[in-house]
């Protein structure tokens, strides 16, 4: 039953309510299954003459069992409120990679939609108050904008549905609780961020209510190149929502950014359990919980069981999408609600019941749940949401200028002062890549006039500086740190370490003396590209390999010239050069105006070297998938098309159908997407499933498509692997999928194994180049920092190479910024000492016959493997195969522990892949 307090809530509401669309009202009351779902705010819908209900444009009421609505048809209904309304206006976002259009629909009163331009203006000069006198004056004129987005994750399938059901309320409902919403803020609202996957979700789901005998067809595909994932972009912000999603954000400065959920009971509101990220002011980790509790006590008022926060999720990772406002000194937050199996009405277990000090009023074992359901608590908290943030307007708005000046602040505070990326660094386009991702997230990047010296060392004119006197410091400082996540924590929701300058392996040195600031520079551009000279006479030339990825760009710039590597070092043009360097033969005009295109410094033409050399190959490339994951290998593609690498994106069927695979391919690259047992069987059932466009799903299909998904390799394609290979060709595997050359004999020698005591979830570590003279490792230095999380392990023998200590590895204190030694560093306030003086009391003190597999990259020393995240019993991980190669007849098969291709956040390991797909014909 309800509580007394909630029927006052509900009566005083109706007092107020203007007349109720009748029919539509009482489809809210049917649809919604128990009245402890349902609130005062959303148990009504005002009628309008003059502006379109959702179900005269859609044909259905907002949660009507069984309909879901296409991305298309949200935005139709947001652009048909605009055509009927002064008090919204709808902009686009931009495109998916398929096409589809993202909106954002912008809701207020009708003065302040004329002066929208205006309010725009005054939360950007909020957002940066360098230029401006008197900022503090600004927060009584400014109102604050609250953006609520929905349909990241495809199959959370009620948040469209309820932000278009919202989108009518704010704009005809005319109770003093709306007006307050409408008259004190803007309310952004985007039905569907990942339109290319809800669309594709949303024809799976009609495809098994029409069709419910045969098998029902997985949503293989989400967006073009991830699904879950999409929400593990927001640092590097390479897919085209998250760069939508960014975009947006820096043209409205919204001060709050709220992603809607869907997985835990009833509704869990974020804050999460921590450790907190380490970078972000205080001020930003106090709004989350004054908001989520405000939210909880309000919904349990109203008698609404299940409602939470703190007890999942922990807020340390900065990768996910609502970082666009967490890092840019505003409020992101997250609901997730209680999902339904898209629109299904049925008896479902609850799973987290029991009560806890976090979770007091627990949701029942069982409950009748709808979509309805769904919308109705979304809906309720979120209206609850935006009334505080409304009538506390001065309070939000004064604290995000607060926190932008006490970010500007940071450099001199808290430090450090600055982070420098000298202009020493060799690795152009990585060192390029990672500015641009930088400049992506908003952040200014400098250079320097002349040199600079300071207590951290000389840096030359032409170095580039990430000032940390800017308003987005903090998400500067967050990607470049360091990072320590205690084992003692509780278990990471995700990464636990990204430090991005190893991770792309160029340098970043971190500045703490503030003589940097005062150095003479400029805002930096891309520098114009000096052509390289070489005259009519000259043979060939000879570029410096530095394990950058424009050196595979230049290959397949030129497929047909003659490339190769040198075996060994050798001397040319009055300069000593190492094994692995790179020597064209012939066509130098044309080679060197794609050097220069490429921004690669360095190379050197003239007469051709007297060096032993192995010949490269624009490699015919494979990257194989199955029909169970198709996540990690969208890393891969995502990164192969953005430079421009060629590949054939082939079914798992291809390999166990296809008998002369080396007549078609010479690289065949099996990425992290399961085990030797996933690979052999892929999915079973009795009937076909197809993935594909049918009549009537023209969504389904894509990026891949097949008549029948079912099968795997089976052991004719464990045979036509084994013949590629010994027929010269190139298997590369990572991670689990290393299990198939291992399980089926193909690579002898290593085994995959998974220690039960490692804990290296996510994070930086270092290894060490243990074969200089190998192609793969050819301009790598002899220790570098690559992506490793958890396993499985390469190990030889009885267990791999072990270096130092054996122990279990103890605790290392709190999760917080720097690595396993440095001090922590709290946000937005300087550093303190306490000084004793005379007289004070003192403290008391506490007190086979078969080719052996070369190593080619391994793990370093326990002491030294760390760099950023966590690590637990190192000593089972230290010394092991980070990459390892077979020899098996005229091919080899690489094998990789690590993950050279992951998120796009680790630019510097792709030229191990990289390396041996241009040397396929010469591995040894």
């Amino acid at each position: 039953m309800r509580s007394i307090l909630a029927a006052t809530f509900a009566l005083t509401f109706a007092a107020a309510l203007a007349d109720d669309d009748a029919d539509y009202t009482a489809k809210i009351k049917e649809y919604t299954t128990e009245p402890f779902f349902l609130t005062e705010l959303v148990d009504h819908l005002p009628a309008s003459d003059t502006v379109p209900a959702p179900d005269k444009v859609l044909g259905y009421v907002i949660g009507t069992p069984n309909k879901l609505t296409y991305s298309a048809d949200c935005a139709r209904y947001l652009r048909e409120l605009e055509k009927a309304s002064p008090r919204i206006k709808v902009f686009s976002m931009g495109r998916s990679e398929g096409g589809r259009e993202m909106v954002v629909g912008v809701i207020s009163d009708e003065a302040n939609m004329a002066q929208l331009n205006h309010y725009k203006d005054l939360t950007r000069k909020l957002s940066d108050p360098r230029k401006v006198e008197n900022a503090d004056s600004l927060v009584d004129e400014a109102l604050p904008f609250y953006w609520a987005t929905g349909a990241m994750h495809s199959p959370e399938s009620g948040s469209p549905e309820m932000l278009m059901e919202l989108a009518y309320r704010l704009v005809v409902e005319d109770t003093p609780f709306i007006q307050d919403i409408r008259k004190n803020s803007f309310v952004m609202m985007t039905p569907v961020l990942e339109t290319d996957g809800r669309d594709r979700y949303v024809d799976t789901y009609y495809y098994r209510k029409q069709n419910p005998k045969k098998p029902p067809i997985p949503l293989i595909y989400w967006g073009e190149y991830v699904s879950h994932d999409d929400n593990r972009d927001g640092m590097a912000l390479s897919l085209a929502m998250s760069k939508n999603l960014m975009k947006t954000w820096l043209d409205f400065h919204p001060q709050v950014l709220h992603d809607l959920h869907e997985s835990e009971p009833y509704l869990y509101i974020s804050t999460g359990t921590g450790p907190y990220n380490s970078w972000l002011d205080p001020i930003t980790i106090d709004e989350w919980h004054i908001l989520a509790y405000n939210e909880v006590d309000e919904m349990t008022k109203r008698g609404v069981p299940g409602v939470w926060t703190h007890g999942f999720y922990d807020g340390w990772a900065p990768n996910y999408a609502f970082y666009a406002a967490n890092g840019h000194n505003a409020i992101g937050r997250f609901y997730e609600t209680f999902g339904g199996g898209g629109a299904d009405t049925a008896v479902r277990s609850a799973g987290d019941t029991d009560r806890q000090w976090y979770r007091p009023n627990p949701p029942f074992d069982k409950v009748r749940w709808s979509i309805r359901n769904n919308i109705n608590l979304q809906e309720s908290a979120l209206l609850l949401g935006l009334h505080n943030v409304a009538v506390n307007k001065d309070k939000y708005l004064h604290n995000y200028l607060l926190k932008t000046q006490r970010s500007i602040q940071k450099a001199r505070a808290e430090g450090p002062a600055a982070y420098v990326f000298p202009s020493s660094e060799k690795r152009i386009a990585q060192q390029r890549s990672l500015l641009d991702l930088l400049r992506r997230q908003g952040v200014e990047i400098q250079k320097l006039d002349k040199k600079a010296k300071t207590e951290d060392g000389e840096f030359d004119a032409g170095s580039y500086v990430v000032r940390m006197d800017q308003p987005y410091s903090r998400m500067a400082d967050m990607l470049l740190d360091k990072q320590f996540y205690s084992a003692s924590d509780p278990a990471p929701y995700d990464d636990t370490g990204w430090t991005l300058g190893p991770l792309f392996n160029v340098q970043t040195v971190r500045c703490t003396d503030v003589k940097i600031l005062d150095a003479p520079m400029s805002p930096a551009e891309n520098a114009a590209i000096e052509p390289t000279k070489f005259s009519s006479g000259d043979k060939c030339v000879v570029i410096p390999n530095i394990a950058d990825f424009s050196m595979v760009q230049l290959r397949y710039a030129l497929p047909n010239a003659k490339m190769y590597y040198a075996k060994d070092d050798f001397d040319f043009k009055l300069a000593h050069w190492p094994a692995g360097s790179v020597i064209i033969d012939g066509d130098v005009g044309k080679a060197m105006k794609e050097i220069d295109r490429l921004g690669i410094e360095g190379a050197r033409a003239g007469a051709t070297p007297k060096v032993a050399m192995r010949e490269t190959s624009a490699a015919r490339i494979a990257l194989v998938h199955n029909w169970q994951n198709t996540q990690n290998d969208g890393w891969y593609r995502i990164a192969l098309d953005q430079l421009g690498i060629p590949y054939k994106y082939v079914p798992l069927q291809k390999i166990r159908d296809t008998r002369k695979l080396k007549d078609i391919y010479d690289v065949i690259i099996l990425p992290p997407v399961g085990g030797a047992q996933s690979w052999l069987h892929g999915v079973e059932g009795s009937e076909p499933i197809p993935w594909m466009q049918l009549p009537g799903f023209k969504n389904i299909g894509g990026p891949d498509s097949i008549e029948d998904i079912r099968g795997g390799f089976e052991l004719e394609g464990v045979m036509n692997l084994r013949d590629f290979v010994d027929e010269g060709g190139l298997l590369v595997t990572v991670g689990s999928s290393s299990e198939v050359p291992i399980t089926f004999g193909l690579a002898r020698g290593l085994s995959v194994t998974r220690p039960s005591g490692l804990q290296a979830p996510g994070g930086v570590f270092l290894v060490e180049n243990a074969d200089d003279k190998s192609p793969v490792t050819a301009g790598y230095a002899k220790s570098f920092g690559v992506y490793f999380d958890s396993g499985p392990l390469l190990t030889t023998g009885g267990g791999g190479f072990f270096f130092g200590n054996f122990g279990g590895g103890g605790d290392m204190g709190p999760s917080r910024r720097g690595g396993p030694g440095d001090k922590d560093v709290v946000q937005g306030r300087g550093p303190y000492e306490a000084k004793s003086k005379e007289g004070d009391a003192e403290s008391p003190s506490f007190g086979s016959n078969a080719p052996r597999p070369k190593i080619l990259v391994r793990f370093a020393k326990e002491e030294n493997l760390l760099i950023s995240g966590m690590l637990q019993n190192g000593n089972q991980l230290a010394g092991t195969a980070a990459v390892a190669s077979c020899k098996l007849g005229k091919g080899h098969i690489l094998m990789f522990a690590i993950n050279p291709m992951w998120r796009m956040e680790t630019c510097g390991s792709y030229e191990l892949l990289f390396n041996a797909a241009m040397n396929w014909k010469d591995m040894d």
